[in-house]
C-alpha cells in the first residue's frame, strides 16, 4: 500500500512539475468596446471541453516560457470557422513553444457570425491584428523583441493567420499609434488558403463569406493572391493524403511566395490526413530546425 501511494505521489509531483515553469494569464483584448459587433444573446460555450463557440469577448492567454528568448507567436487554432480547438491547436502546441523559450498566446477570436458582427468577414482579422497590436505595444512588459512576433495557425485558423500575413496593410481597428500590424513570420499548419470554388474548405468559406460569395470576396479572402514581396517569411506543413483540407492549399500559397521571393519552407508528410498533429509526435522537430536556422530560437 506505501509503494502505491509513493507513487502516486512521485506521478503527481511530475506531472506537477512538468507545467510549473510556465506562467499563464488571460487577458482581454480589447479594453474598451469590441470593434464591428452589436448586441446579441449568444452566449460562450465550450470551456469545459476546449472547444469554444459563441465568443463575444476575445481573449489571449499567455503562456510564458521559464526562460524566454525574444520570441513570440501568437497561436490560432483552427475549427473551421465555427468552432475554435482551443485546447489541442492551441494550448498544448503553446506549452511546446514554451519548452523552447518561446512567449506564446493563445488567441481566443470570435467566429464570423451575422448575429454578433456587422460585417462577419472581417471580425476573426481584427481579433488577430489586435492581438498582434498589443503584443507589439506590450514586447518590453513581456521581454519579447518587437521584431520577433510571429503568427501560427491550425486548418481555418491558417487561413486567419495568412490573411493577417497578407491583408495587413489595411487597419481594421483603432491604432492612433500607427503600431506595426504586419507578422514577422508566419507558421501554417494544414491551412485552409483558398476561397476558390475548386480548392476552398466549404465549411470554412460558408461560415466566413456567406452561402453565396462573390468573385470579389472570393478573390480578396484567397490569401495565395494576395502575396507580396513584403509578405513575412513562411514555414508550412500538410499532409499528402488531407481529405478535409487539400495539400495544393499550401502547395499554392508555397508557389506564389516562391514567385515572389518571400522566404518559404513547405514540409509534406505522405499521409497523416487533417489534424495530423494529434498522431505525429515529432511533426515540430522540422518547424524548430527552421526556426533555429531563422535566429528565432537557440
Amino acid at each position: 500500500m506505501r509503494s502505491k501511494i509513493r507513487v502516486c505521489i512521485i506521478g503527481f509531483i511530475i506531472f506537477f512539475c512538468g507545467f510549473s515553469a510556465f506562467s499563464q494569464q488571460i487577458i482581454n483584448l480589447y479594453s474598451t468596446n469590441v470593434p464591428n459587433s452589436k448586441p446579441s444573446n449568444i452566449a460562450e460555450t465550450g470551456a469545459d471541453k476546449g472547444l469554444y463557440k459563441g465568443i463575444t469577448s476575445p481573449t489571449l492567454e499567455y503562456i510564458k516560457p521559464e526562460r524566454p528568448n525574444g520570441t513570440a507567436i501568437i497561436v490560432i487554432a483552427g475549427g473551421g470557422y465555427g468552432v475554435i480547438v482551443y485546447n489541442g491547436e492551441g494550448i498544448s502546441v503553446a506549452k511546446a513553444l514554451a519548452e523552447k523559450g518561446i512567449t506564446a498566446f493563445v488567441l481566443k477570436y470570435r467566429l464570423p457570425s451575422d448575429e454578433i458582427m456587422l460585417d462577419k468577414k472581417i471580425g476573426p482579422l481584427q481579433d488577430v491584428q489586435q492581438s498582434i497590436k498589443y503584443v507589439r505595444e506590450n514586447a518590453e512588459k513581456y521581454g519579447i523583441d518587437k521584431n520577433k512576433i510571429g503568427v501560427m495557425g491550425f486548418s481555418a485558423g491558417g487561413h486567419l493567420a495568412s490573411t493577417a500575413a497578407t491583408h495587413f496593410e489595411k487597419t481594421l481597428i483603432d491604432n492612433q499609434q500607427n503600431t506595426n500590424l504586419r507578422p514577422d513570420f508566419q507558421i501554417l499548419i494544414y491551412p485552409v488558403i483558398s476561397m476558390q470554388d475548386a480548392l476552398t474548405h466549404g465549411g470554412s468559406r460558408d461560415n466566413l463569406l456567406g452561402k453565396n460569395p462573390s468573385k470579389e470576396d472570393k478573390d480578396l479572402y484567397s490569401n495565395d493572391l494576395q502575396v507580396k514581396a513584403n509578405t513575412p517569411m513562411a514555414w508550412i506543413t500538410h499532409a499528402a493524403d488531407d481529405k478535409l483540407v487539400d495539400v495544393d492549399n499550401s502547395i499554392s500559397y508555397f508557389e506564389n511566395l516562391r514567385k515572389n521571393k518571400v522566404e518559404v519552407e513547405m514540409h509534406i508528410f505522405p499521409k497523416g490526413d487533417h489534424g495530423f498533429i494529434f498522431r505525429h509526435k515529432g511533426w515540430m522537430n522540422p518547424l524548430f530546425d527552421w526556426m533555429e536556422r531563422n535566429s528565432l530560437i537557440k
